[in-house]
């Protein structure tokens, strides 16, 4: 049993409870052992603060189906773990920055999910973040809101991570499905970029949707394509 004092996390948050399961070190069913509906993001916070975990989709006697695996490879962070915080985000920043855009939520521009149902989400993923987040003011420009963050649904948000993650650990861009285009850049990360660098996602879908398609339809006007 892992000592509650090397535990990073609040107890009693779902962070806790999540790394608690974990901690034996084994493998456990992401839909009826791990707390919650959605452990993704539990994993995802767990990840960034530098431990190490596995999945696998293999078939639950208990669930009766396949489902999602997950299994703590240490309880030992990775030594190269970087760990940094997001700022203090005001509420009512949150409201203003969906009524800039509108409810529109980025990856889908759907217009039509209640308020509560988007996340704002910041455009350069954490998992690259080389320092610790800038404030964020109520007075922040529309410019900077812009800049910095979107809406995504919870779903989509955690999608949006799994690209970033693994664009950080292989070096390869994400693409939106069956899409490779870049407005930017090309399929892997520049070498020349530091790997903490906002300047490294620029072109890619993940880091702006609306920029991505303006850029491809630019594009496709260009040379008059059909489909």
């Amino acid at each position: 049993m892992i000592e509650k004092k090397k535990i990073p996390f609040k107890e009693s948050t779902k962070l806790y409870k999540t790394f608690i399961v974990l901690s034996d070190l084994d493998w456990h069913c992401s839909k009826h052992e791990l707390p919650g509906t959605q452990p993704a993001k539990a994993i995802q916070i767990i990840r960034q603060h530098g431990f190490e975990i596995e999945n696998k989709t293999v078939y639950c006697k208990q669930c009766k189906e396949k489902t999602v695996h997950r299994k703590l490879v240490s309880l030992e962070k990775k030594e190269d773990a970087r760990i940094f915080t997001r700022s203090k985000f005001p509420m009512k920043l949150k409201k203003r920055i969906k009524k800039y855009y509108r409810c529109i939520e980025a990856i889908t521009l759907r217009s039509d999910f209640p308020p509560n149902m988007l996340e704002v989400d910041h455009k350069f993923p954490q998992v690259r973040w080389g320092k610790e987040e800038p404030e964020n003011p109520l007075d922040m420009s529309n410019k900077e809101i812009q800049e910095r963050f979107m809406l995504l649904t919870r779903a989509n948000n955690l999608w949006k991570s799994r690209y970033c993650q693994k664009c950080y650990k292989t070096g390869l861009r994400g693409t939106f499905p069956g899409i490779n285009f870049f407005y930017k850049g090309g399929e892997k990360w520049d070498k020349k970029i530091d790997p903490h660098d906002p300047q490294g996602c620029e072109g890619c879908f993940w880091y702006d949707p609306f920029k991505w398609r303006k850029a491809l339809n630019l594009v496709i006007k260009k040379h008059n394509l059909r489909i």
